[in-house]
């Protein structure tokens, strides 16, 4: 099993998540059912095909609801599993592998649904150059496990927060007074490492950008032709980034024109979440 988060990243949340279903008195089921002597052993089994994503966090539930809890991996985070195979081993005291293990499979559903459907349009577009990226559109709280899940799934982070790079959007151009007015504030403004991007939705701005310079351009609902058309206006000048209502059906026919990403919300904001199942056997 390997991780790129910090424990800190992870904990924190799953902890909240425990708490979230312990509620005001905890377990009853398990509590009233389960002898308090009782020790199990449980195989996490992939229901669906596909990546998994976020071991560390489903260890982290289990763990953090009992260390004596042993979860043994048998699959890495970005690894592809078929229906049958066992992602993990849970062994230890029963009543906490079944108090902990609705939030655990939870996680790992979630995030291993998001590094599936990452690696279905990053195979789509794997004859061209295109990179596939993900946006801000996550759940709240869980950005950094959900774009961790993206990475698994082979595709790339876009920024993570409103801190972290300048993305000049239509709604800045507007109150800005244009492309220019608003390129030219953003860079008086921020410091020397931060890069600086704008979105335009026409060629003519796209010229306007062009003449006045920024690192990367995003490419907004623009037409296959349209798509054509900037990527050779900009003849690698800056990177370009193409987005807007991207689909599995149009996605590789969007990397064919030329641009170098293209992002794609659909990745954290609507992925199936992937099935995993939790088989219990008592020691």
């Amino acid at each position: 099993m390997r991780s790129d988060l910090p424990p800190i990243l992870i904990e924190e949340t799953v902890r909240a998540a425990l708490a979230e279903d312990l509620g005001r008195a905890g377990d009853i089921t398990t509590q009233a059912t389960i002898p308090r002597s009782a020790r199990a052993r449980a195989a996490m089994i992939a229901r669906d095909p596909g990546v998994v994503a976020g071991l560390a966090v489903a260890r982290a539930a289990f763990t953090l609801m009992n260390r004596e809890i042993m979860f043994e991996a048998e699959a890495v985070d970005g690894a592809h599993i078929a229906p049958g195979e066992v992602a993990a081993i849970v062994s230890g005291p029963a009543r906490s592998i079944l108090t902990a293990e609705r939030v655990a499979l939870n996680f790992l559903g979630q995030l291993s649904g998001i590094a599936s459907l990452t690696a279905r349009y990053v195979s789509a577009v794997a004859e061209t150059s295109a990179r596939i990226c993900d946006t801000r559109k996550t759940t709240p709280l869980l950005r950094a496990m959900e774009k961790y899940a993206v990475r698994c799934g082979g595709g790339v982070n876009h920024r993570f927060g409103l801190d972290d790079a300048v993305l000049i959007k239509d709604n800045h151009i507007t109150v800005a007074g244009g492309v220019v007015p608003a390129l030219r504030a953003a860079k008086a403004r921020v410091g020397h490492l931060v890069k600086i991007e704008i979105e335009v939705d026409t060629l003519d701005q796209l010229r306007e950008v062009l003449d006045e310079g920024a690192d990367a351009v995003l490419l907004d609902n623009m037409t296959l032709d349209e798509l054509r058309g900037a990527v050779a206006l900009i003849g690698g000048r800056m990177i370009c980034e193409a987005s807007g209502g991207v689909t599995l059906a149009t996605v590789a026919e969007i990397a064919k024109t030329g641009v170098d990403l293209i992002s794609v919300g659909a990745l954290t904001h609507s992925p199936p979440v992937f099935d995993f199942g939790l088989d219990m056997e008592i020691k």
